[in-house]
C-alpha cells in the first residue's frame, strides 16, 4: 500500500469509527477511542462492530479486552486487514475494500428532492424507506438527529415519498458515506442520487466510505478508487 493511499485509510477508518461511535451514542451505549482503536464496552447495535482499528498493527489481546465476547455477536473492523483473531475465538465475517472519491458533482442529477432529515417524522420515514420491510426500523433513533455531524439525507420522488437515501458522516478532512440505498432503479440510482446531495452540501470534501461485491462495482461506477482492504470479524460467544 503506497504511503498516500494508507493516509487515506486511516482517514476513512477515523471517519467510520466516529460514525459508529455516534450510532451507538443514540443507543446509549458509551465508547472511547485510544491511539490503536475505538471501542464499546457493551454490545453495540445491530450491524455495527464493537470496535474499529485505527492504525495498522493494531494489538490482538488489547482489543479484545476492550469489548465483551460473553455473549455471541461482538465483532471487530480490523481496518487494515492485518489482524489474526481466531485465538481469540473470531471468525471472519466478510472482506471488503475501503473507497475512496474525490470532491467533485456528478455528471448528471438524479431528479430527486434532497433534504437532510431534521426531525423524528422525516427520519421515520426514511428509516421505513431504508428498512424495507426487514424490521429493523429501529437502529434509527431520534437522538441522532442531536449529532453535528450526522446527516440523515432523504431522497424524495415527485410524490413526495422517501425513495433513495444514505447517511453522512463529515470528519474535518472527508465526508464518510454509509446506508446508501434507493427503493427504485438499484444501486446506481442510489449512488447518483447520494452523491448529488452530498457535493451539495460538502461541495469541497472528498468521500469515504467501504464496500464489498455488487456495491462495491457500484462505488467504482460512480467515481470511487478501492485505496485499501479491511476486515470484518466476529466471534461466537462463550459456550
Amino acid at each position: 500500500m503506497t504511503t498516500s493511499k494508507q493516509f487515506l485509510v486511516r482517514t476513512a477508518a477515523r471517519n467510520n469509527a466516529e460514525w459508529c461511535a455516534a450510532m451507538s451514542r443514540s443507543h446509549g451505549v458509551p465508547s472511547a477511542f485510544g491511539e490503536a482503536a475505538w471501542a464499546a464496552p457493551v454490545r453495540t447495535p445491530l450491524y455495527y462492530p464493537d470496535s474499529v482499528t485505527l492504525v495498522p498493527g493494531a494489538d490482538p489481546a488489547a482489543l479484545v479486552a476492550r469489548i465483551d465476547t460473553t455473549v455471541p455477536g461482538a465483532s471487530v473492523k480490523d481496518s487494515f486487514a492485518d489482524l489474526d483473531l481466531t485465538e481469540a475465538g473470531f471468525r471472519v465475517l466478510f472482506d471488503a475494500q475501503w473507497i475512496h472519491r474525490p470532491a467533485h458533482a456528478p455528471a448528471v442529477t438524479s431528479g430527486l428532492a434532497w433534504e437532510v432529515a431534521s426531525d423524528p417524522d422525516t427520519l421515520s420515514a426514511w428509516a421505513l424507506a431504508w428498512d424495507n420491510g426487514d424490521g429493523n426500523t429501529h437502529l434509527f433513533r431520534p437522538e441522532l438527529l442531536d449529532d453535528p455531524a450526522t446527516f440523515v439525507l432523504a431522497g424524495r420522488s415527485a410524490d413526495g415519498r422517501v425513495v433513495a437515501g444514505a447517511v453522512a458522516s463529515r470528519s474535518a478532512q472527508v465526508v464518510g458515506i454509509s446506508n446508501v440505498f434507493a427503493l427504485d432503479g438499484g444501486l446506481d440510482t442510489a449512488w447518483l442520487g447520494v452523491l448529488e446531495a452530498v457535493h451539495g452540501l460538502f461541495p469541497s470534501l472528498p468521500v469515504v466510505g467501504y464496500e464489498h461485491g455488487d456495491d462495491l462495482a457500484a462505488a467504482v461506477r460512480h467515481g470511487f478508487e478501492p485505496v485499501g482492504p479491511l476486515r470484518i470479524w466476529t466471534h461466537r460467544g462463550q459456550v
